[in-house]
């Protein structure tokens, strides 16, 4: 519905409250009369078009007669007499009312051309400086969420431990057949073929020090600190953060979060709870199962290229390898875990409306838990290095 702006000359002259809209022109002088409204918009545009083409001076129009002016009626004056000599107009002729000249200042304001500003163009070290800044804002915006969603789940798992009714049993058991059962056979596989490649290059260049013995503490100091658990919690960034992303954001997307808060239920108790307890238990179990699988390989690289038999290659590893190495390798798979699944859950919070968002959230959410992962693991093979473990 069009804004309005009325004369007060015009609403109590004898002729009535409306007079429809008219222009006149003698002498090249141009006069502006009655109501311009959306009442008699179609009549006005073709008064208009007859004028249409010619130049008109401010010295020129009168506005005197001037009635109700809304929206529509203002868009035609500019189109008839441009909206730089309208705004013009309007503050040369004191003759208006305040709110009929400020409807169209407004209206030809709005209407006028105005030239879309250059970019701004930085030197390549400021454009640089200013790229590396919105990258590391935009970094530190990640760690602040995922800080309070790290807080907000712990809040909520020790609200719900010591309230079994609140338990979501079901949940929790389909989640570590997804997480754990699932994923056991790409995790045994890939570790296997990792620790027969490391036998491998042990092979190749410990020959040339007569010292393809130590082969056997290679593979099993690489898979019982690092690579066992790093491996199998790469895997889950890839194949579970993904699917927990994709999971919740399209719930997101589908209204069904809405749905569960109207319900009175809490989305993190009910959905991010079972997810996360069931990858602190797959994790680890994953763990172990591919420091099992990558020694197997390193053993059968051993015993088919360097003559090392399994008797021999169990009795250096019991000799040489102390339990603590098997130890600092699992302590990391619940914290990875635990980091891994609060990406995800919080990637799949963060979706918007749409499938693209999905799509969006989910490869973030792999790439941030991929680096997530290395970055701990880096610190904490600094920290137990420092440590002496």
């Amino acid at each position: 519905m069009p804004i309005s702006a009325s004369s007060p000359e015009n609403e109590h002259s004898p002729q009535g409250r409306r007079q429809a809209g008219a222009l006149t022109s003698e002498n090249h002088s141009l006069a502006v009369r009655g109501d311009w409204t959306l009442a008699d918009y179609q009549t006005l545009k073709q008064t208009v078009r007859e004028y249409s083409g010619q130049q008109w001076d401010t010295a020129n129009i009168d506005l005197t007669e001037l009635g109700r002016v809304d929206t529509a009626g203002a868009s035609l004056l500019v189109a008839l007499l441009g909206p730089e000599t309208l705004i013009a107009l309007t503050k040369q002729d004191g003759t208006l009312p305040d709110e009929q000249s400020t409807l169209l200042q407004a209206v030809a304001d709005a209407l006028q051309e105005k030239p879309s500003p250059e970019p701004e163009r930085l030197a390549p070290i400021s454009q640089f400086l200013t790229e590396t800044g919105k990258t590391v804002e935009a970094i530190w915006h990640l760690i602040y969420l995922l800080s309070g969603f790290v807080g907000q789940i712990l809040a909520t798992l020790f609200a719900v431990l010591p309230r079994p009714k609140r338990w979501r049993v079901t949940a929790f058991v389909a989640a570590i057949q997804d997480t754990g059962l699932n994923a056991l056979p790409i995790v045994a596989l890939l570790t296997f073929l990792v620790g027969a490649v490391v036998a491998f290059l042990g092979a190749t260049v410990l020959t040339g020090f007569g010292a393809t013995i130590y082969t056997v503490n290679l593979v099993a100091f690489s898979f019982l600190r690092e690579f066992g658990v790093l491996l199998a919690a790469i895997l889950l960034a890839g194949r579970t953060a993904s699917a927990f992303t994709a999971q919740i954001g399209a719930m997101k997307v589908n209204e069904e979060l809405d749905a569960i808060r109207t319900l009175g239920l809490d989305p993190v108790e009910l959905l991010v709870i079972p997810r996360v307890l069931a990858m602190m238990i797959s994790l680890p179990i994953l763990t172990f199962v591919g420091m099992l699988a990558g020694l197997v390989g390193g053993g059968v690289v051993c015993a088919i290229a360097l003559d090392i038999s399994p008797a021999q290659f169990m009795a250096i590893m019991e000799r040489d390898i102390a339990l603590k190495h098997f130890l600092v390798g699992m302590s990391k798979a619940p914290i990875f875990a635990f980091l891994i699944a609060a990406i995800g859950c919080l990637e799949g919070f963060k979706v918007g409306g749409s499938a693209q968002s999905v799509g969006v959230h989910t490869t973030s959410s792999v790439v941030q838990s991929i680096f997530a992962v290395i970055l701990l693991d880096a610190g904490a093979a600094l920290f137990f290095m420092e440590m002496g473990w």
